[in-house]
């Protein structure tokens, strides 16, 4: 026999104007336990065996005289969270609502509200009824006089259909607006929430503050350390984001409902939805930063995962979720550019800037295309014989619309969308087609130096494209040298040597570019088969007064020596520096003491005028 503990409550509404109706009712559905054992083997003959393994229900009964009354009460449980499950509603009920009336008013305030509608034979037809109300699954009727169990029955079938329809959306909700991996909001339920936020913060004139946050190198951890671990990184930084909103109550009052979210990957927001000050933006985002810097224990591993947070602020920064959405990513992105493991306020500058960034996206994508795209040539020079040992082809852009863009500004650009592959093959075919042309001209170039992007380095089929190339121009692959920084050299690991290998075994030639500015290493220069070593402008670029760039310069020199390596000097701007660097016995040179950067039409007419008798003679300065 069932314990009362197993019972669950449903509440019931019965609207009738008659209240011997409602105490009828109230016998039926309250007083039942009463009865003992012979009812709970009705039950079991009702509802079968399986009615017996699950929790019984208890109801509690409400009343009201008329539909109006009846709307009211259903409307207020509506609001205080504790609904009606079902409705037993008269057919007639004068001098307001029928039936018919009083069920579609209810259907409007509580959509999955159950309902029997209790009729006389004579009262309506089911043509009427349904040509009122519409075909609908939550609807039954239920015939005057009415038999006590049939009463029981109805209410056990529809309070149980209702709390299986409440079960079934909670999942449906669940997975329609939470995240599956941590639990949190997830980017739709975001959305959602922040229009509500965004639209009381207007009505009642409050500040909010958005806060996007993204896992620093998260990917990385994520690659090396499998899906898995990365999966166990996200739960823990939800866990954490949590409990930092739990600790900023003093803050963004609990009864302003702070919500934290992943919009997806390793992307989160944190909204705070009343801050008297922007200040207390920044509170919060310290200690987020400082709870998600902490070491996470992720199975046998040990790891420590930072992050950057862009804030934006309602009404100053956008006055809708999308608007302030964008501009919190972009604060974000500027942190990470800062250093990573920080937080950034949006401002208009930002907001310039990424405008640009996107302008000139746009118009770098039909940069090739239309023509836009050159190649200017630096002369290298050596030091010994000063003759010219080679030209370094340099990328530029004259764009029809912007005019001339800076490499400094449009290679990121390219490396960070993609377009560098393109854009770095149509380099190297028109360096090494041009360079062909000159040696064919009797010109003296040793060789053409072409930068190789981490991009374009990254792809397994480059010294197979290089190779192609070569033989499509009829360039000697010893006229050629690939110019590739530390740091490429470095991620790549033991990719890069297989790599460096296939191009050696091509017999180009190959230099590290901005040494001493990466993760320098004689490890490295052992392994790795490399032909020049080009040392970094900020160590050359100075005046006489800094001892240790001097130093540095020389000891590179030296060490670049004992290894077979030759050295080419960036960035040498005066005769002071010329003088230090044949002192040191450096074997070449690159700058604008000697020449700038020259069209190809310029570069031609140097190459006609250089020769070897000539000796080293700046362009700048006659002495």
């Amino acid at each position: 026999m069932r314990s009362r503990d197993n019972y669950s409550s449903h509440r019931i509404m019965v609207i009738d104007d008659n209240v011997a109706i409602h105490d009828d009712f109230r016998k039926i559905l309250t007083l039942r336990d009463s009865l003992g054992d012979d009812l709970h083997d009705l039950e079991a003959a009702l509802f079968g065996t399986q009615a017996e393994m699950t929790a019984q229900a208890s109801f509690e009964i409400d009343c009201a005289s008329q539909g109006k009354e009846g709307l009211d009460l259903v409307e207020k449980a509506q609001a205080e969270g504790r609904p009606y499950a079902l409705a037993f509603v008269d057919g007639r009920m004068p001098p307001g609502w029928d039936g018919i009336e009083t069920i579609r008013h209810l259907w409007q305030a509580c959509p999955d509200l159950q309902v029997v509608l209790c009729t006389a034979y004579a009262d309506y037809s089911w043509e009427e009824i349904r040509s009122v109300l519409g075909e609908s699954d939550s609807l039954l009727i239920l015939k005057k006089p009415f038999d006590n169990v049939e009463v029981l029955q109805m209410a056990h079938a529809l309070t149980r259909k209702w709390e299986l329809n409440r079960e079934i959306q909670g999942r449906l909700t669940q997975l329609a607006f939470y995240d599956h991996l941590t639990g949190l909001p997830n980017r739709a339920l975001f959305i959602d929430r922040i229009g509500q936020i965004l639209q009381t913060s207007s009505r009642y004139q409050r500040q909010s503050a958005l806060l996007f946050i993204d896992l620093d190198n998260f990917k990385r951890i994520n690659d090396t350390l499998g899906h898995n671990i990365g999966d166990d990184m996200l739960k823990v930084t939800a866990g954490r984001l949590i409990k930092c909103m739990r600790a900023s109550d003093t803050i963004a009052r609990p009864s302003t409902d702070a919500m934290a979210s992943r919009l997806g990957g390793d992307e989160f927001t944190v909204v705070l939805p009343e801050i008297s000050r922007e200040e207390d933006a920044a509170v919060v985002a310290q200690r987020i930063l400082a709870h998600l810097a902490a070491p996470m224990t992720l199975g046998k591993h040990q790891v420590v995962v930072t992050s950057s947070i862009g804030i934006a602020f309602f009404p100053k920064d956008g006055d809708n979720p999308e608007t302030l959405l964008k501009n919190a990513d972009q604060a974000m992105y500027f942190a990470k550019r800062e250093g990573k493991n920080n937080f950034r306020f949006y401002c208009q500058e930002i907001n310039d800037e990424a405008i640009r960034k996107l302008t000139l996206e746009s118009e770098l994508r039909l940069a090739l295309e239309q023509g836009e795209l050159s190649l200017d040539y630096q002369p290298q020079m050596d030091l010994k014989y000063g003759t010219i040992s080679g030209l370094e082809a340099l990328l530029r852009w004259n764009s029809k619309r912007l005019g001339p863009i800076s490499p400094v500004e449009f290679i990121p650009i390219a490396e960070e969308t993609g377009m560098i592959i393109p854009i770095g093959e149509w380099v190297l075919r028109t360096a090494c087609a041009q360079a062909r042309v000159w040696r064919n001209a009797g010109m003296d170039l040793p060789r053409i130096a072409v930068n190789v992007s981490v991009r374009q380095f990254a792809q397994n089929q480059f010294p197979a494209l290089v190779k192609s190339i070569l033989q499509e121009t009829g360039l000697e692959p010893e006229a050629l040298e690939l110019e590739i920084t530390e740091s490429v050299l470095m991620k790549e690991g033991e990719n890069a040597l297989e790599m460096l290998s296939q191009l050696k075994n091509i017999n180009i030639c190959l230099a590290i570019d901005d040494f001493g500015t990466g993760y320098s290493s004689l490890n490295y220069l052992k392994q790795f088969p490399v032909d020049h070593l080009k040392i970094d402008r900020s160590f050359t670029s100075t005046d006489g007064s800094d001892s240790r760039s001097r130093a540095i310069t020389a000891s590179i020199v030296a060490m670049a020596d004992n290894l077979n390596i030759n050295v080419i000097a960036e960035g040498v701007e005066t005769k002071e520096q010329l003088l230090y660097l044949q002192n040191c016995e450096c074997e070449e040179i690159q700058g604008f003491y000697y020449c700038r950067p020259l069209s190809r039409e310029k570069a031609e007419l140097f190459l006609l005028e250089h020769k070897p008798e000539h000796g080293l003679q700046s362009r700048n300065d006659g002495d």
